[in-house]
């Protein structure tokens, strides 16, 4: 047990220390200046901006940036729905997997479109191979798109006055030629020495221990298992996701994929200090962000080490800990911790079942993504952390009589009723749907696997991860149904994209504001207290919103089992 815990150690440890240059490095990328990959990447860049007829170097506002991104993300919806509606007999398909139905369709183009990759299908008996192809897409587009609004942000936020913010359409770009798609290559390429497949061939036969002989898929997954963790996609190629041992064949790829998960949302703090020239604030924001990460992860780690009581009770050996839905090369500890990475970060994938995990175990999982502010998502972690920066500077404005100032522009009414319709949307998305599933059981009783409490955490679960753009499930619910793959749809469009485009303005807002040099009464933001300001924020916030709910489901279920 104490080298599972010094192995997780390491892992946090190591993703810091990658973190730091990276994050240096992806502030130069956006910066414009000159990387070791140019030569590469700068005549396919140009070659692009050629063909498109778009003007890199032109620079728009805010409005036009947000445009741009909606645009695109509708064309490749429209281009998603078409080839998962005709897999069966576009090319690419050896196990001639079938065609999605147009709500299953849906919700699989938007879920991978907004970073979430909520798979209401089974992997790889639910997708072809040019539709596992086209979700590899959409997991660089997805996070580019998030990478692209973030450093939107961080433009406006630089010192001075800025009516233009850059070109969408370039940022995206380069987030996937000088980040993600280096990034992914080598991470591939560690996969498959360790054993991850990278074929386009059919089902491949294979003996078991047992003797048997049995069809067993592979595909191009080492390719598509790398963006999706350094997206924070968390797609599975295959329906188990990271508990597959054809996708996590060792404890070292459940170190690398657990590293590559939390790498880039690291290192987008650090980048956002460099790109501004305020690394002191990046460094408090990342306090805050590791303060309520370990917050949550601690607990799971020991809770899920200890094991089940009532397993305990019935003399069985639990010496191993709740080993129920987890894999024997993982363990109880490391599953413990990749559960709230995966849902901090709101990258989604599993290297376990959360829906075997202990009651407050699955509540830390939930409040993950309720808070959904520590680390985030590729680009979008650190856009929603910003709300709630907005939210803190005003409250301290309140509290000591000034109006309230952030990195040297004011935040006024406009900017404050932007900021409070964000942060209510999250649980608003979460709650109604929740409310919604419960009052139509003719449409959702049958797909719960568990009744009483735990039936309801599966539903509560299935909206937040929805809302969070995070993925994972308790998969004790059969999803795929018209309810679930159309309501869920929904929450998922308004719980990206929403989110995006609030902060966005905000910035872009603040940006064209006129620059107030720094004073004496100037609120600093770059200190422990305004951290600590900030954290209280977030904490009351969601516990206002979410512990009525959350007592009806995990906890009701904890006091059911001791």
């Amino acid at each position: 047990m104490n080298t599972e815990i010094l192995g997780i150690i390491a892992m946090f440890v190591i993703t810091l220390l990658l973190a730091l240059p990276l994050g240096k490095y992806i502030a130069r990328v956006y910066n414009g200046d000159q990387t070791l990959l140019d030569p590469i990447f700068n005549p396919l860049e140009r070659l692009f901006f050629k063909i498109s007829g778009i003007n890199p170097y032109q620079e728009w506002s805010w409005q036009k940036n947000m445009i741009a991104l909606l645009a695109i993300n509708f064309v490749w919806f429209l281009l998603g729905m078409f080839i998962l509606m005709n897999m069966s007999w576009l090319p690419l398909n050896p196990d001639h997997n079938p065609s999605q139905s147009a709500h299953l369709a849906f919700n699989t183009t938007i879920s991978f479109l907004v970073n979430c990759n909520l798979q209401h299908y089974s992997g790889e008996s639910g997708v072809s191979y040019l539709g596992q192809l086209y979700l590899m897409f959409l997991q660089f587009a997805s996070a580019a798109t998030g990478m692209a609004a973030a450093v939107t942000l961080f433009r406006a936020l630089r010192k001075g006055t800025h009516k233009t913010l850059g070109n969408f359409f370039n940022d995206y770009l380069r987030s996937c030629t000088r980040i993600l798609l280096p990034l992914s290559f080598i991470m591939s390429i560690l996969l498959m020495f360790s054993g991850t497949p990278m074929t386009l061939e059919g089902k491949q036969q294979m003996i078991s221990l047992q003797g048997d002989t049995t069809q067993v898929s592979t595909g191009p997954v080492a390719a598509f298992v790398a963006i999706k963790h350094l997206g924070t996609n968390g797609g599975g190629f295959f329906g188990a996701n990271s508990a597959h041992p054809l996708e996590n064949p060792t404890y070292f790829t459940n170190m690398l994929e657990m590293i590559a998960q939390m790498l880039i949302p690291f290192a987008m703090v650090f980048a956002f200090g460099y790109f501004i020239q305020r690394k002191k604030l990046s460094w408090v924001i990342f306090g805050v962000m590791t303060f309520g990460f370990l917050a949550l992860a601690i607990p799971n780690v020991i809770m899920e080490s200890q094991g089940n009581p009532i397993i305990t009770q019935m003399g069985i050996n639990n010496e191993l800990g709740n080993m129920e839905g987890k894999e024997i090369r993982i363990g109880a500890p490391a599953s413990g911790y990749w559960s709230i990475a995966t849902t901090v970060i709101s990258t989604g994938s599993v290297n376990s079942m959360h829906d075997s995990f202990m009651p407050l175990s699955g509540m830390n999982q939930l409040l993950a993504m309720m808070t959904n502010s520590f680390f985030g998502g590729v680009g979008v972690g650190i856009l929603n952390y910003f709300i709630f920066i907005i939210l803190a500077v005003f409250i301290s404005g309140l509290m000591v009589g000034r109006t309230p100032e952030f990195l040297g522009k004011k935040i006024e009414a406009r900017e404050m009723k932007i900021a409070m319709i964000i942060a209510l949307l999250h649980p608003f998305l979460i709650l109604a749907g929740t409310a919604m599933a419960s009052s139509f059981p003719l449409y959702t009783a049958s797909t719960l696997n568990n009744p009483g409490f735990h039936g309801f955490s599966e539903m509560l679960y299935e909206y937040t991860s929805s809302a969070a753009n995070n993925g994972s499930g308790f998969e004790g619910l059969g999803d795929n149904t018209p309810w679930w793959n159309i309501s869920t749809g929904f929450v998922l469009i308004f719980g990206r994209f929403l989110p995006i485009i609030g902060p966005v303005a905000i910035a872009g807002i603040l940006g064209a504001k006129k620059y107030i040099p720094e004073s004496v009464g100037t609120l600093q933001t770059d200190t422990a207290t305004f951290g600590f300001m900030t954290l209280a924020v977030i904490v009351i916030l969601a516990a206002l919103a979410f512990f009525p709910v959350l007592t009806l489901g995990p906890i009701a279920e904890f006091f059911s089992i001791h």
